[in-house]
């Protein structure tokens, strides 16, 4: 019996990841037909994806995790405000280089990873109060170090930021110019994480544990698994990814400002969701949330290039695919039950 649950939710979740990867091509394919005389067939601009989502891919990838264990953290948007305010403000008024800026970054992440970690998995706290509460902090406290907003202007910062890594393929310009395909460090930083989270999710003791703590907790508990410690350490890696991330995020706008990375959490969670990751946790994979990124993405750069629809619409459509994709782990859900 075990086998076949343990079979129907693989299949279920194997779905939802080919709904999500079929979903991307069919989207991509269409703007690169509807849209070819504008460049969007480009190698460019796939590559503008990872470039302009490289810090919301290492955010996600920590959301991913958190509701693997049947959590949420919607406090990642204030925290990378808070990250780019704090580096911003202390390079260039406090004089700090951007190593310690680094530093700074992933020290706020984590304290906020441990103190909503403690709360959730040590007072049994639900993680959307929590994380509500973290963001309402990490917005008050950005307010509080300027209301203005600081750009960057530290020279190891801007050479980090605007360093471009060419790629032997590209495109050929209207004078036969062969203009080749670029990134910037933020990608591969990107990648590596999800190698790493991908590997660790995969092939760890606490990948596995944080799996069975999301399909069913007492269980997990009578296996003989420390729920508590491990929910800890999976709010630890989310708090340290969003400031990772934040950092990332930061290197792509050079600035700090109060709004910043407004409605990012819902980015993530979206993106985790359209991954395949169930919002009732146990379910989920990191490659998933790659390609709910990629979407994301991919509907900014239509709508961009379209040009005359508001921006607004990247987010109605994606909270129309939010929808649709809950839908489907219902119905999978559903019949999950009924086998």
């Amino acid at each position: 019996m075990n086998k076949l649950k343990n079979r129907t939710k693989l299949n279920g979740s194997s779905y939802l990841l080919m709904i999500t990867v079929l979903l991307f091509i069919v989207m991509y394919t269409a703007g690169m037909i509807a849209f070819s005389g504008k460049g969007f067939a480009k190698p460019q601009m796939f590559l503008n994806l990872f470039i302009s989502n490289a810090g919301l891919l290492v955010i996600a990838m920590g959301q991913t995790i958190v509701m693997i264990t049947a959590g949420i953290d919607i406090s990642v948007g204030s925290v990378t405000a808070l990250v780019c305010m704090v580096v911003a403000n202390q390079m260039e008024n406090h004089g700090a280089n951007a190593y310690v800026a680094v530093a700074m970054a992933l020290g706020i992440g984590l304290a906020f990873g441990l103190v909503q970690g403690f709360l959730v998995a040590y007072l049994d706290i639900q993680p959307f109060i929590v994380t509500l509460a973290g963001m309402f902090f990490g917005r008050g406290m950005t307010s509080m170090i300027s209301t203005e907003m600081i750009s960057i202007k530290n020279e190891t910062f801007l050479k980090w930021a605007n360093y471009k890594i060419y790629l032997p393929i590209g495109s050929y310009s209207k004078r036969g110019n062969f203009l080749p395909a670029y990134i910037y460090p933020t990608v591969v930083i990107a990648l590596i994480v999800l190698v790493v989270i991908i590997a660790v999710m995969k092939y760890t003791k606490f990948g596995r544990s944080v799996y069975a703590i999301g399909g069913n907790a007492q269980s997990a508990m009578m296996m003989g698994l420390n729920v508590r410690k491990t929910k800890l350490k999976a709010y630890l890696l989310d708090g340290f990814l969003a400031g990772l991330g934040g950092y990332l995020f930061c290197l792509n706008s050079c600035s700090g400002f109060v709004e910043q990375a407004k409605g990012l959490e819902m980015d993530a969670i979206s993106s985790a969701v359209i991954g395949g990751t169930l919002l009732s946790g146990g379910v989920g994979a990191p490659f998933g949330t790659l390609f709910g990124v990629l979407i994301k993405g991919t509907i900014s750069s239509l709508i961009t290039t379209q040009g005359t629809l508001s921006s607004w619409w990247v987010r109605i459509t994606l909270s129309a695919l939010l929808c649709f994709f809950i839908v489907l782990q219902s119905v999978f859900a559903s019949m999950k039950k009924k086998k």
